[in-house]
């Protein structure tokens, strides 16, 4: 679990973000808190800087939108989502519980699984 910051430190309608591999923005909206891969999927941009109105952020690169509690783009250019990450909140700090990675599994031709 990664400490973010007071909870008291991220007003309604701002987003931070963390400096971790890959970076992950958390979001403060519509009274709760929500965590995404911090990397829009269209093209590289932070997400923590875009724009923020019911659960939805839009990218400052090229106006992509994606739903803060699903991760899914809800507009083109972006195609697909970014990760969600836990939010928990612990002795008045908040914290993300990072998603683990897909891990991607290749086959060898003639090999059974």
């Amino acid at each position: 679990m990664i400490p973010v910051c007071r909870l008291e430190d991220l007003p309604e309608g701002e987003a931070v973000r963390v400096d971790t591999e890959p970076p992950i923005a958390v979001f403060h909206t519509e009274g709760a808190f929500y965590a995404i891969d911090d990397t829009c999927t269209h093209q590289d941009a932070s997400l923590s800087e875009g724009w923020v109105e019911n659960c939805q952020v839009e990218c400052p690169l090229h106006a992509a939108s994606f739903d803060l509690r699903t991760g899914a783009p809800s507009c083109l250019p972006a195609r697909r989502p970014v990760r969600t990450h836990r939010v928990e909140i612990v002795d008045g700090v908040l914290c993300v519980l990072p998603a683990v990675a897909a891990v991607a599994v290749t086959v060898a031709e003639g090999s059974t699984v």
